[in-house]
């Protein structure tokens, strides 16, 4: 996914990029210009080529205890002036839960929430933080993943707990400056810091620099702005880098290239291989293996012939041969193909296809059972995610025309 997004994105072709990265568009260049003006959309226009699909799916919210991308919400990408009185959003989102549409984005634009759009989340204001998904900008996220201070922490740091290594409160001054002046208030005014269990950290600023913080138990404070939650902590990526529990090439290649500049590139891995599969046949133990890598298992103790003939006399009502029984087998479990099963879960539904066929091959049908169920649920999450889209319910009917009727026979 992030090569071929990189690839179109780097011929200019933005649509192609976010097609890739399983993100569709909710909109038209030519209506935007025909409602809102051409100087909005050629603002639109230089955001969507600078627009980094692969990476905005990277940062996206996501939700424990799987990382998958957090329903029902909308995140703010980009704010235009249309000189209407309400500045136009350019919004990044998920489908609810209730949808069970896969792991796909939706890009529109709004001046208000719709009936079937969420309003757009403060917590998320990657208008912000445009170096989560503008390529033009990933470079500062080195600057703005809130490095450790190197001087004394300021004294109310203690009020964080016992987490406080994993917030990036030294990056807190500069960031509430970035939110207040958003907001229309300058450099002064008070910040909400949203902590873990329901706490919050009230913060007031003075020209950049945090000048008083004290714990506050309300969820929220009217007229006062929160903060960010990308702001709010250390980027993940930061952490386990810090702890060596990864390294750069396992990261996207614009967050390695910005948090570990000139580290080796980002190398494409092959699946990785399950092993050899034992099975008991006929009083001796033979062997299943794959016949390259990521390739579809082959018997190992068995001629093509043995297995032909095996199989005809399976068909004809005989016992299977346990070989032939694992390699079906394998043609129906996901327990076979965890690469698979992965692809699926975060919503990849065309490369788990690709893999399953070159694995079984492109003539053969896969049977029955766990696997063609996965696919085919694969499937289903596309449509719902398009019946999402046009704003139809799996409860709502789309009525179709009434069947034509035979003329009679005249004899």
């Amino acid at each position: 996914m992030i090569e071929t997004a990189t690839r179109r994105r780097a011929a200019g072709d933005w649509a192609g990029a976010c097609a890739a990265a399983d993100v569709d568009v909710a909109f038209a260049l030519r209506a935007v210009r025909h409602r809102w003006g051409e100087a909005l959309a050629s603002r639109l226009r230089a955001d969507l080529r600078s627009l980094a699909p692969d990476l905005l799916r990277w940062h996206f919210p996501r939700t424990g205890p799987d990382g998958l991308l957090r329903a029902g919400t909308a995140v703010t990408l980009a704010r235009y002036e249309a000189g209407t009185g309400r500045p136009v959003h350019l919004l990044a989102g998920t489908p609810p839960a209730s949808a069970r549409a896969g792991q796909r984005l939706t890009l529109w634009l709004g001046d208000r929430p719709g009936p079937d759009r969420p309003s757009p989340d403060r917590r998320f204001r990657l208008d912000l933080h445009r170096h989560l998904w503008d390529a033009g900008r990933s470079g500062e996220l080195r600057e703005r993943a809130g490095a450790p201070l190197t001087g004394q922490p300021p004294p109310w740091h203690t009020l964080l707990g016992s987490g406080s290594g994993s917030y990036a409160y030294g990056r807190w001054g500069a960031e509430a400056a970035l939110l207040l002046r958003a907001e229309g208030h300058g450099g002064t005014g008070h910040v909400l810091v949203r902590l873990a269990r329901a706490r919050r950290l009230l913060l007031r600023l003075r020209d950049g620099t945090v000048t008083a913080a004290a714990e506050v138990r309300a969820r929220s404070r009217p007229g006062v702005p929160v903060l960010p939650d990308a702001a709010v902590r250390v980027p993940p990526d930061v952490e386990l880098l810090r702890a060596g529990l990864l390294t750069p090439d396992a990261l996207h290649p614009l967050v390695a290239e910005a948090l570990a500049p000139g580290s080796p590139r980002h190398v494409p891995r092959e699946p990785r291989e399950p092993g050899v599969l034992r099975i008991a046949c006929r009083g001796e133990t033979h062997r299943l293996q794959r016949s390259c890598a990521g390739g579809p298992f082959v018997a190992l103790d068995h001629s093509r012939e043995e297995l032909a003939r095996e199989e005809l006399l399976t068909m004809l009502g005989g016992p299977p041969l346990p070989c032939l029984a694992a390699l079906r087998e394998a043609r129906r479990s996901l327990d076979v193909h965890p690469e698979v099963r992965a692809l699926l879960r975060y919503g990849d539904t065309a490369g788990a296809t690709a893999l399953v066929t070159d694995r079984v091959g492109p003539q053969h049908e896969l049977p029955d059972g766990e696997l063609r169920t996965a696919l085919e649920e694969a499937g289903r999450e596309r449509l719902r995610h398009a019946l999402h889209r046009a704003g139809l319910t799996p409860a709502q009917r789309v009525p179709l025309p009434p069947a034509p009727r035979r003329p009679r026979s005249t004899r």
